[in-house]
């Protein structure tokens, strides 16, 4: 039996030479079941083990063959190995601790114990990160230890939690579930997939998920505070939509922004809860303050179409036309609908209005004003500025002033007249030869002579 045994293991070291190890791994396994009580046939295949990264099936076989030999120095030296592997620095300081102890002139194990070393401080800083949230610096120390402890579970865990944090929840998930094929009991493990679904707006299957780990570990303290802000964010949400729903636009206000406060790390849902905030300030006229909502949004995922809509729409009544125009054109970028497309022209055609003299505003009149009223109102503003009541003045106050003058006829020859004024009320533009043919001072005389202002002379006198 022995000779067989032996036979076996010889064939194993062929094998696990010529790198085939799993061909290695049954003829060594074979040798123990001929043999179960040689400590070397359990070390190599510890051997074999580590080489196919199966560390914690090494760590048993080394540990059993240093049951059956306790001055087995390479088993040690596999112990110490798969300790480091997994991330277990006392196990690894242990085993090293031993191999000096048979062998203080042993080397075997001096890059474990530097690793070990390594590994301690590592920790620290990792949870000094931790704490104050830092959670870039802790997935980039994490990625340092990973490369001394590559099967550490509760490193990967650790790492893919912040990436949930960090928004990066697909690779998050990736590792979660890569733990879960090794050990589908981690509570941590489904921990993490809860993260990940409740940093994705999925909070329902989120609290299931934080429920099950709960179940696996009842003292799972993550998952319980998660669960209750997973709770608190669903409850608080769904009452702003209600309210929001029924137009009691400022109860829904207060509640969506309370709601921002539970978690300024989740990107998805402090948008939704910001577009949402965003409409309510239209509601009830803060149409700056939803400006504002939409730029954090915007900030949050820039992608976000309908926030970009309505910062749109905001700024058009807001008479920020060229702001309107660029969010409009950002918006047809990311989808081309004949919607958009629509609202886009409209914006291109309010900010060429807004572009052209506002001949209301000059004569100061609103847009609602009868004949009369304008009649009225170009008389009084064509005295004030003709160029004969500033005849003294500087040449820099006359050139102003003559200007004003010019402007105040032609607000009039718009305004008075029915086509014209129809065709800039509509936002068409007036015929630039129209303009150029306008002569100020020969409407002023013409105004005058037909209304019964003055004297049909090119001077007049005023009357202060």
């Amino acid at each position: 039996m022995l000779y067989i045994a032996e036979e076996k293991k010889k064939l194993g070291n062929d094998q696990y030479k010529a790198q085939n190890y799993q061909n290695a791994l049954k003829l060594y396994t074979d040798a123990i079941s001929l043999c179960p009580d040689s400590a070397a046939y359990y070390g190599n295949r510890a051997a074999c083990y580590m080489m196919l990264l199966n560390y914690n099936s090494a760590l048993t076989d080394a540990r059993h063959a240093i049951r059956i030999d306790p001055g087995f120095e390479k088993a040690y030296v596999r112990v110490a190995k798969c300790c480091l592997a997994l991330g277990d620095i006392i196990g690894t300081e242990q085993a090293v601790k031993m191999v000096n102890e048979l062998n203080s002139l042993s080397t075997a194990v001096a890059a474990e114990q530097t690793a070990a070393q390594k590994l301690r401080q590592l920790e620290a800083t990792i949870q000094a990160n931790y704490d104050s949230k830092s959670y870039r610096n802790v997935v980039f120390y994490l990625d340092s230890a990973l490369k001394l402890a590559p099967a550490c579970l509760k490193y990967r865990l650790l790492k893919a939690e912040c990436l949930a944090f960090l928004g990066r929840c697909d690779e998050a998930l990736d590792i979660a579930v890569g733990v879960m094929k090794l050990d589908t009991t981690s509570a941590d493990a489904i921990y993490v997939r809860g993260l990940c679904l409740y940093y994705t707006d999925n909070l329902d299957k989120g609290i299931i998920h934080f429920e099950r780990a709960l179940t696996l570990d009842p003292d799972h303290y993550k998952s319980k505070q998660m669960r209750s802000k997973c709770k608190q964010l669903k409850e608080m949400k769904e009452n702003g939509n209600m309210l929001f729903k029924s137009g009691r636009y400022r109860e829904a206000h207060v509640i969506y922004t309370d709601a921002l406060k539970i978690d300024e790390h989740n990107k998805d849902i402090n948008s939704k809860l910001l577009y949402n905030r965003a409409l309510v300030n239209t509601r009830i006229g803060n149409l700056r303050e939803a400006v504002a909502d939409c730029n954090r949004v915007l900030e949050l995922n820039s992608q976000y179409l309908k926030a970009l809509l309505l910062r749109a729409r905001c700024y058009n009544d807001l008479e920020k036309f060229e702001e309107s125009v660029a969010d409009y054109e950002t918006a047809l970028q990311l989808e081309k609908t004949p919607e958009i497309k629509r609202m886009l022209r409209e914006a291109k055609f309010a900010l060429k209005k807004s572009k052209r003299k506002d001949y209301y505003k000059i004569l100061g009149i609103g847009r609602n004003s009868t004949d009369d009223e304008i009649k009225k109102a170009y008389r009084k503003k064509a005295l004030v500025h003709h160029p004969d009541r500033h005849a003294n003045s500087s040449a820099e106050e006359r050139k102003e002033e003559e200007l004003k003058f010019k402007e105040v006829g032609e607000a009039y020859a718009i305004l008075s007249d029915a086509r014209k004024k129809s065709r800039y009320d509509s936002g068409q533009d007036i015929e630039e030869q129209e303009q150029a043919d306008f002569d100020p001072n020969q409407m002023f005389r013409s105004f005058f002579q037909f209304n019964g202002g003055g004297r049909n002379n090119s001077s007049f006198n005023f009357e202060f």
